[in-house]
């Protein structure tokens, strides 16, 4: 074989050996196409408050901003699906938030990735993204023949359907190039379309941020959510899971292998009563750990009065 071939080999094997359940590599290069939909996506409001997504605007679309010389951009998918699921009549967290924030876990795995490339490969210069750095993930997951964008803005994988995080690795290694994932599997299905609450699922794939209950439970600082809002969150407290568990192709989810995502007792059992009850101090101990912490206490308390009033 040839170095190439060996170290792309090396990496996809790494990636396995690491926990991914998909490792696919796209040749870096600038998205134009993607830089045009993004500007109109922002351009039109729909981001709503999340003001971070106007911020580096040139680094989303030209990975060798964010690693100069960069020739590969490797994604990892992550599958979070989990293998029991909340109480249906407590307020609901989404099922990516069920264990260990993903952050910490795949930054761990990342920074591994990139010292065993070092110490096999070479001097090699990457940077790792996990959901916190201006990175079109799911861009780069289809262009590495992972799946296809759907409907829902969820990349979708024919084998395991959704429920996966999206890992990014930059570097400047040239490696083999999976072909990009062109066929669209959605066909005429609307599920997610119809089932969304809020109308935030448009055409075109154009998801409306400023609609979204995850957005409204997560990302929204107001402490107020907007009472036009009311009604329309059912019993969702924190994220929101009804267009990917409406999608077909989530029969085919496998619980997650990654023991750091097994879910938290206390996620799976508290009652209504219970998160009623819950104090700041007892809410930093249970949830230090998990994805809950970005709402913050205040935040949850205020996403579960408006959900039961």
């Amino acid at each position: 074989m040839s170095a190439t071939e060996t170290n792309t080999y090396f990496i996809k094997s790494t990636a396995t050996a690491l926990g991914f359940t998909y490792c696919g590599i796209a040749k870096a290069q600038k998205l134009d196409e993607d830089a045009k939909r993004l500007e109109s996506w922002l351009n039109t409001g729909k981001h709503g408050s999340m003001r971070y997504m106007e911020n580096y605007f040139d680094l989303r679309v030209d990975p060798s901003k964010l690693v100069p010389g960069a020739k590969s951009v490797i994604t990892l998918l992550l599958n979070y699906f989990p293998s029991e699921v909340q109480r249906r009549d407590a307020p609901q967290v989404s099922k990516y938030a069920y264990g260990k924030d993903y952050h910490e876990v795949i930054r761990d795995k990342l920074k591994v990735f990139l010292q065993m490339i070092k110490e096999n490969i070479g001097d090699v210069h990457g940077r790792g993204f996990a959901d916190s750095a201006p990175v079109l993930e799911k861009s780069w997951a289809q262009k590495s023949g992972l799946g296809w964008i759907a409907k829902n803005g969820n990349l979708i994988t024919k084998q395991q359907g959704s429920f996966f995080f999206i890992a990014t690795l930059i570097t400047d290694l040239e490696l083999e190039y999976d072909d990009p994932f062109i066929k669209d599997y959605c066909g005429s299905c609307t599920r997610c379309i119809d089932a969304c609450p809020t109308d935030a699922i448009l055409e075109d794939k154009v998801i409306d941020g400023s609609k979204c209950i995850s957005y409204f439970t997560i990302e929204l600082r107001d402490m107020l959510i907007p009472g036009k809002m009311k009604g329309q969150f059912a019993n969702k407290m924190f994220g929101c899971d009804i267009c990917q568990d409406v999608c077909p192709w989530n029969k085919f989810s496998k619980p997650t292998k990654e023991t750091a995502f097994t879910p938290l007792p206390h996620i799976l059992n508290f009652t209504t009563s219970d998160w009623e009850d819950l104090t700041e101090e007892s809410f930093k101990i249970l949830f230090k750990d998990s994805p809950l912490k970005r709402s913050k206490y205040a935040g949850i308390k205020r996403n579960l009065k408006f959900i039961l009033e």
